[in-house]
């Protein structure tokens, strides 16, 4: 540990390298998330799989067969199972996004100090805030892909663009993923995680058209949904996997320019405190 805070302390006085990083550096970074997964990932099976898969099958084929009944359903002719499922890919990507750059960043900056500890060698800060975000990207790409195949056995997608769904599905979990990145870099305990957690993406995940049609809400809350960045990847997802993007192209585009953008301005903001918190110690 002294060698680690020497090395640091010589980071701090001496002038900083330009800001940069290389593939190498990243990769470094990389690697080191997929061996903490692999000796992990077993516990995370039924969280990242299983429960969305049972919740899909209990919303959208026990809930779903009152809804289809109903006279009162105002789904454009989709079936519940088809109108969820879109959502429900984008709102788990999400959730996974979210929890990834929140306990496992901490971990690294407060609890076992890894990311100190590379700090001390020539990873630079923006290695280590590029190289969990590419990580965070793959693990939402599996979650994503896994999830979809489900959805396509379940003949709830109505398009071959569900493919490219769960690219979308990656982007908005990032876009949740690399503000809580930049804010867990200024957090040393996990109290405020479980308010974040409850008061913010929970919200989200229920009222922003995930369930059912934000047409739904009351006319002063509609504007409420349409600013969550959920929403924007739910309806992008919706609009592939039923096949309709080719009728608003423009949301389509106007969706994914908001995604990039928040994903973008996180990934910056994290840039800054993560360097800040490593510099500081």
């Amino acid at each position: 540990m002294s060698a680690i805070a020497g090395a640091r302390d010589r980071r701090t006085t001496a002038p900083l390298p330009p800001l940069g990083s290389s593939w190498s550096t990243v990769r470094r970074v990389v690697e080191h998330r997929a061996l903490q997964y692999r000796r992990t990932f077993r516990a995370s099976i039924f969280g990242s799989f299983g429960i969305p898969v049972l919740f899909l099958t209990a919303m959208g084929f026990g809930l779903g067969g009152y809804v289809d009944r109903s006279q009162d359903a105002v789904l454009h002719g989709l079936t519940y199972l088809q109108f969820l499922a879109p959502g429900l890919l984008a709102a788990t990507v999400m959730q996974t996004g979210s929890f990834e750059a929140s306990f496992p960043i901490l971990g690294g900056l407060q609890w076992n100090k890894v990311f100190h500890a590379m700090f001390a060698t020539p990873i630079q800060p923006s290695d280590i805030v590029f190289g969990n975000v590419i990580w965070i990207a793959l693990r939402l790409a599996l979650v994503g892909a896994v999830f979809a195949f489900v959805i396509v056995l379940f003949g709830a997608s109505r398009s071959a663009l569900v493919v490219l769904a769960v690219p979308c599905a990656v982007l908005t979990g990032l876009a949740f993923a690399t503000p809580m990145m930049a804010f867990t870099a200024t957090q040393r305990t996990p109290d405020r995680f479980a308010t974040l957690f409850r008061f913010g993406v929970t919200p989200l995940f229920l009222f922003s058209g995930t369930f059912f049609p934000i047409e739904s809400l009351p006319s002063f809350l509609q504007p409420v949904a349409w600013l969550s960045p959920l929403w924007h990847g739910v309806d992008l997802c919706r609009q592939l996997m039923l096949g309709t993007v080719g009728d608003t192209p423009l949301l389509a585009v106007i969706h994914a320019l908001v995604l990039i953008t928040i994903t973008v301005i996180g990934v910056a903001v994290a840039m800054r405190t993560v360097e800040a918190r490593l510099v500081k110690g």
